[in-house]
């Protein structure tokens, strides 16, 4: 028995297990997949949007500001990669300078703050490799970026730390309303099923939000949600500081357009593109897509460096369209004690924080829980040897020698940051999971030389057979034969 249960262990999840955390409440974090941040949150801009986009008096527009002003603080607590760097969006004929005023005045009623509209020769100042085409762009000097994976991860740590219970591999059949609450029957990777009862449900489902929302209540309260699938273009940190700012184009109907962004680790990046699509699991890139994607990108950025692309991936929107595309935030009417997050589609990343802030209060004042006296705000980062000065370096070295040994050539990752990222709570059992809390296969070469050591690393270290070792959940294995059998160089091959 639970007092909540939150589905889904995205960032929208974690951060209202986190925030919930505080209370004195008993929760547990349902996640199908093998890890935290395994749908969208693993696969978006990485974008902390000011605000300025979102129609005011809609919960877009209220929780993105009040998202990314919590950002940075955040950041300092929980110890993830989070950047200031400021946004411009731009517009290439004289004509679209009406737009940029409506989208001035549109994040002006929204709270953003320090919203300016410069001419072309401004921009270019600001950021040279911007086409000479721009005649003006409105400026948002509180846009940011931010580590997507950190910061999923922190708060799901955080959040296990003040003692939330995550379970995956889970994925939820179905929904039943009891007397005390519901009853929420789920299904391993396994087959095995189990249930579990609870006072509250958040439903924080990603593109499988609608499913759950409509597993209860009435059927004319239903939501529809289609995945909108988005390529991206990840290139090489030699090219990585291109520009500065996240240069976007005016808004379209599909969202806020291709945009042309620096990574919080040093790459460039461009993306994403806008394809609806019927499969919730579909993320494979077309050729066409990234094609048509870098030919957008480049009439902001003329000549993109798209020839040091080191890799492509796409990620899914929970795009509502079923007449309200506008987040669906809060406790419904029809199944009180069910609280949505639904439809959590851009700025989703940037309202997280906010999100999970109000969902925790609205929870804690449903069930008048109290605060924790021992609550821990904090969370101890992943030590990273690259970014310690040289004594503090050596002195770690001696101390653990595993930090010494470096697995990971293109990004300097070493054995003793992988072994962290393993044994935290909860912690990486996959290939994946490693990259995502380390960087270990993020770099130029993708993997190619650290993947066989990640794969020794994690059988020892979770003591699995090396064929067991998935690159995310099961079903992912890597092997059909032990390294042992054969030499590395083969099974790779």
């Amino acid at each position: 028995m639970f007092d909540v249960v939150i589905i889904g262990a995205g960032v929208t999840g974690c951060s209202v297990a986190r925030f919930l955390s505080r209370y004195e409440l008993a929760v547990c974090v349902l996640e199908s997949g093998e890890d935290v941040c395994s749908g969208t949150s693993k696969a978006n801009s990485a974008i902390v949007h000011a605000g300025f986009d979102a129609r005011p008096g809609t919960a877009k527009a209220r929780f993105n500001v009040a998202g990314s002003r919590m950002m940075e603080e955040l950041a300092g607590k929980l110890s993830f990669s989070y950047r200031r760097n400021g946004s411009m969006v731009v517009s290439f004929e004289e004509a679209g300078r009406p737009a940029l005023v409506d989208l001035r005045e549109r994040g002006k009623k929204n709270g953003v703050e320090g919203l300016r509209i410069i001419d072309g020769a401004e921009a270019r100042h600001l950021e040279p490799a911007l086409s000479k085409d721009v005649k003006y762009a409105l400026v948002a000097p509180t846009g940011a970026i931010v580590c997507p994976f950190e910061l999923t991860c922190a708060l799901a740590e955080n959040a296990a730390t003040n003692g939330v219970e995550f379970r995956f591999l889970s994925r939820v059949r179905g929904i039943e309303r009891t007397d005390g609450g519901f009853a929420v029957d789920i299904a391993g990777a396994d087959g095995a099923t189990d249930r579990l009862e609870c006072r509250y449900i958040v439903n924080a489902a990603g593109v499988y939000a609608d499913t759950i929302h409509n597993m209860v209540g009435d059927e004319e309260q239903h939501i529809h949600i289609t995945p909108r699938k988005g390529d991206y273009l990840l290139m090489d940190k030699e090219v990585g500081e291109l520009v500065s700012h996240t240069i976007f184009q005016l808004p379209g109907a599909y969202g806020k357009g291709v945009l042309v962004t620096p990574t919080v680790h040093g790459n460039l990046m461009a993306g994403p593109t806008a394809t609806d699509v019927e499969d919730r699991e579909q993320t494979a890139t077309t050729a066409a897509e990234l094609s048509d994607e870098a030919e957008r990108a480049g009439r902001s950025v003329p000549g993109l460096p798209v020839r040091y692309t080191i890799t492509s991936f796409s990620g899914l929107r929970a795009h509502r369209d079923d007449g309200d595309d506008d987040f669906l935030v809060g406790e419904r009417k029809d199944v009180p004690g069910f609280f949505d997050a639904a439809g959590i589609e851009s700025p989703g990343l940037s309202a997280a924080p906010a999100i999970g802030v109000f969902l925790a209060q609205s929870i804690a004042r449903a069930s008048g829980a109290g605060v924790k006296s021992d609550w821990i705000a904090v969370r101890r980062g992943i030590v990273r040897p690259s970014e310690l000065s040289y004594e503090d370096r050596v002195a770690l070295i001696e101390r653990e020698p595993s930090y010494g040994n470096v697995i990971c050539r293109c990004e300097g990752i070493t054995e003793g940051e992988i072994l962290d990222a393993i044994h935290r709570t909860p912690g990486a059992v996959s290939m994946d999971g490693v990259k995502r809390r380390v960087r270990a296969g993020m770099g130029r070469c993708q993997g190619g030389f650290c993947t066989p050591r990640l794969i020794e690393l994690l059988s020892r270290e979770l003591g699995i057979p090396e064929t067991s070792v998935c690159k995310n959940r099961p079903g992912s294995e890597l092997l059909v034969c032990g390294l042992e059998e054969r030499g590395a160089s083969e099974v790779m091959a």
